[in-house]
């Protein structure tokens, strides 16, 4: 129409004109014509076209990333986080699709419905040592049967600061990991050395008796025990619990607690110096730690060094 000569002038009415009485933009007619014209292109992703690595080429390095973990079960998080340090750009949904697709995912269980929740605050806090949770799980060995594992958890860091192995869940070996990271973080283990140190704990027989109670006390340790039926408010053990679990209680077999207790220790070394959290920008527990300036040290008032 637009090329259509007009029968007074004689020349072409031309798009604009066309455009106006049509009530349409010229943009729109620009665009037919190349439709009409020319080959249709093919729609692709909106960005910068530099540096793409294609599908085939990433999922090698995923697998890549994956052999290279000595933790089972890699999320695609961390493997996205993996790349970045090795110089591969790419997003957390293509990593997570290519995962997916090639059955690379850890299996999950499915969630359920918790109701209102009773513990609605946060249990992080902002320096070190500040507070501990503590909690203990089973597992078993092949000769002596049952042996109860007890952990304990810094909640700013999650570092693990002490883990223990027993074949009785008593009193006095839940008190083992406190003990020591009493000694690794405070140098020495004496009265009122703790001071400005809480320790949340469940409301297990083990945590409410009169020693474990004395013991902390005794240390400047303040006693925070967690909501009943509420395991969010002691969520850093039971979250380091799990992935215990995950990379060791429920892939490795051992034959006695003195060999199950050897390996917890070498795990505690190995989950604090590699295994990488998001919330600290995908650095290890310890690296986390040297973020902050030395803790100083508390010197136990005269009150409570003679009461």
């Amino acid at each position: 129409m637009s090329r259509t000569p007009s029968p007074n002038t004689g020349r072409p009415y031309g798009v604009q004109r066309v455009a106006r009485v049509w009530e349409v933009a010229r943009s729109s007619v620009y665009a037919a014509w190349r439709r009409a014209t020319g080959p249709n292109p093919v729609p692709q992703k909106r960005g910068p076209k530099r540096g793409i690595v294609p599908d085939g080429e990433l999922l090698e390095r995923i697998r890549a990333v994956l052999d290279a973990s000595p933790w089972f079960g890699e999320g695609h998080r961390k493997v996205w986080a993996k790349l970045r340090f090795e110089g591969l750009r790419t997003s957390k949904p293509r990593v997570l699709r290519l995962m997916r697709e090639a059955n690379l995912l850890a299996p999950q269980r499915a969630g359920r419905c918790l109701g209102p929740a009773v513990h609605d605050g946060t249990i992080l806090t902002e320096v070190p040592d500040e507070m501990w949770g503590t909690d203990l799980t089973t597992t078993l060995t092949l000769e002596e049967g049952v042996a109860s594992v007890f952990v304990a958890i810094d909640h700013c860091t999650a570092e693990c600061v002490g883990i223990h192995a027993a074949k009785r869940a008593t009193r006095f070996e839940a008190l083992e990991p406190i003990r020591q990271g009493v000694v690794e973080r405070y140098g020495r283990y004496a009265e009122g050395v703790c001071l400005g140190l809480s320790v949340r704990h469940d409301h297990g027989s083990q945590y409410v008796s009169d020693t474990f109670q004395d013991e902390l006390r005794f240390l400047g340790i303040f006693s925070s025990p967690s909501f009943v039926r509420a395991p969010e408010g002691n969520g850093c053990a039971e979250r380091f619990i799990r992935t215990l679990k995950e990379q060791v209680l429920w892939v490795k077999t051992f034959r006695t607690v003195e060999e199950l207790r050897e390996a917890l220790l070498a795990f505690k070394r190995q989950y604090n110096e590699a295994w990488m959290l998001e919330r600290h920008g995908y650095r290890t527990p310890s690296q986390a730690r040297a973020a902050f300036a030395p803790r100083p040290a508390v010197t136990p008032s005269p009150v409570l060094a003679y009461a």
